[in-house]
Formats: structure tokens, C-alpha cells, sequence
């Protein structure tokens, strides 16, 4: 499935566990307690995206109760489309609070500044190789928590929380990313 957005107001995520207490360890997240970790990352979220925004969450969003999970997506802005993660179980049966909900989804985005269309391959798990690939789209992916390298100039990006500050980063923000990733000056040696 293929769906057209608008970049503007376009959002990416992943990795939030809300409710999931080890994270904290496993990660090393800055926050004393599941509640004040999850009331970090909301706040964060709805600093970062307008009610009217768009998320695509990919994967983990959720490892608590079902009403836990719930209350939570109820405080979030924007529609959310969520691609499962590893992690799944509640979000399973919570599909109805979510704008869509899919393993693996390719979206376009028009960028008139750079006049193209964007497509943008989204899974919660990372490719070494993608539709369109070579023909300039991007990967963006979770599940690695900041981990993975993602090689000197692949256009495949972890969009977890743990790389972007606790919060989900912009379509801007990715395009900036990729820009010089991808597209980096080389000097009359050959050398990046």
C-alpha cells in the first residue's frame, strides 16, 4: 500500500515503550520511573507534533495493560499509523485508536522544495536493501534503539526515540539528515 503525504506536518517515531519499565535499563533512559519516563516522552511528542500532524510510529509503542495503552494514545497528537513491532500484543487490540495499522508501508511524500517524490520505505525492523533504493528512496526503522550503524551512505535511518532525543522527529529533520548523508561533498582527492 502507497499513500501521499504532506510534509509539512509529517512525523516518524518508534521504540517508545510506553508503560515498559526495563526499557529504562535496557536503554539507559534518563528517567527515574515508568511514569515519569512515559510522561517525558508524551510531553515531548505533543511539543514536537500539532494536533493535526501526522505520526508514523514504527513499532513498540506499548508493553502495559491494554487501558494503560490506551490513556496514553488519547494524550498523543496527531493520527497515528503504526507499524507492528516485536512488541504488539496490546496495540493488536487497540487498532481502532490508530489511523492505520500494517507491518511494512512505502509512503510518497511531494517535496516541491526539492521537486520530487519522495518515496519512503517504513518497517519496524532495518533492510540492508529496500524498494527503490537505487533510485533514491530512504528506509526508516526502529527496532535497534541507536545501535546500528547505518553505513557512510545508505539512506536508511533508525527513527527511535533513543536517537532523536525522546521525541519523533520531523520530515524536515530526516531530508536534512539524509541530504548530508547521502549526498556529501566530495574534494578533488575522491575523499568524503
Amino acid at each position: 500500500m502507497t499513500v501521499k503525504e504532506n510534509p509539512e506536518k509529517l512525523f516518524f517515531t518508534a521504540d517508545t515503550h510506553f508503560g515498559h519499565t526495563n526499557i529504562l535499563k535496557y536503554c539507559n533512559r534518563p528517567f527515574s520511573t515508568r511514569d515519569v519516563h512515559d510522561a517525558a516522552l508524551i510531553k515531548n511528542w505533543n511539543q514536537v507534533v500539532p494536533p493535526k500532524g501526522t505520526v508514523y510510529h514504527l513499532g513498540d509503542f506499548a508493553l502495559c495493560t491494554m487501558g494503560r495503552t490506551e490513556n496514553i494514545r488519547e494524550q498523543l497528537n496527531g493520527t497515528i499509523h503504526l507499524i507492528y513491532g516485536n512488541h504488539r500484543s496490546t496495540t493488536k487490540r487497540l487498532k481502532h485508536k490508530f489511523g492505520s495499522v500494517q507491518n511494512y508501508l512505502e509512503i510518497k511524500v511531494m517535496d516541491e522544495e526539492m521537486d520530487i517524490e519522495q518515496v519512503i520505505v517504513l518497517c519496524h525492523y532495518p533492510f540492508e536493501s529496500w524498494n527503490k533504493m537505487h533510485h533514491g528512496s530512504w528506509h526508516l526503522h526502529g527496532h535497534c534503539h541507536g545501535t546500528l550503524p547505518s553505513g557512510d551512505h545508505q539512506a536508511r535511518v533508525d527513527v527511535g526515540v533513543d536517537s532523536w532525543d525522546y521525541k519523533p522527529v520531523s520530515y524536515e529533520q530526516i531530508k536534512e539528515h539524509m541530504t548530508y548523508k547521502v549526498f556529501k561533498p566530495i574534494d578533488h582527492h575522491g575523499r568524503v
